[in-house]
């Protein structure tokens, strides 16, 4: 009885013991990350600043990005509206021609793709407009260090 009490006690311990390493441990990586410096833009700070980058391949960058998410939206709203009308042909086949639900579900399947067509269109042009921002931004830093 009393060595099953002494090990449940020596058991306790040892967890609290190992828990505390592991925090000191994390602690400590933690702290000695974040004085981790990079010594080699303290050594010239110029080559890091954001005006350094060609402002042409930036915005080469930003329009081609726009374009990869532009062209992965409308191949969203393709499949979509491929899926739609697949599930209203389905339903129309499982059912009698021209019932009830059939007809609601070749409705709900244009109703999908107009909803498809006019979320694409706004996430479009939202890009449109994100790209539009980081061309003027690149701009604005361009003109401000050309000064």
């Amino acid at each position: 009885m009393k060595l099953n009490y002494f090990t449940k006690g020596l058991s306790i311990v040892g967890r609290w013991i190992a828990t505390t390493l592991f925090c000191v441990s994390a602690i400590a990586f933690i702290w000695h990350g974040a004085f981790i410096v990079n010594t080699s833009a303290m050594a010239n700070p110029a080559t890091n600043l954001i005006a350094s980058v060609d402002a042409d391949d930036a915005k080469s960058k930003a329009s081609e990005d726009a374009r990869n998410t532009k062209g992965f939206v409308r191949e969203t709203r393709d499949k979509l509206k491929e899926a739609a009308n697949s599930n209203a042909n389905k339903v129309d086949e499982a059912t009698d021609n021209g019932s009830f639900i059939g007809r609601k579900a070749q409705r709900d399947a244009a109703r999908i793709e107009k909803r498809a067509d006019e979320d694409a269109a706004r996430t479009q042009k939202a890009i449109d407009d994100t790209k539009n921002v980081v061309e003027r931004t690149v701009d604005n830093i361009k003109d401000a260090f050309t000064k």
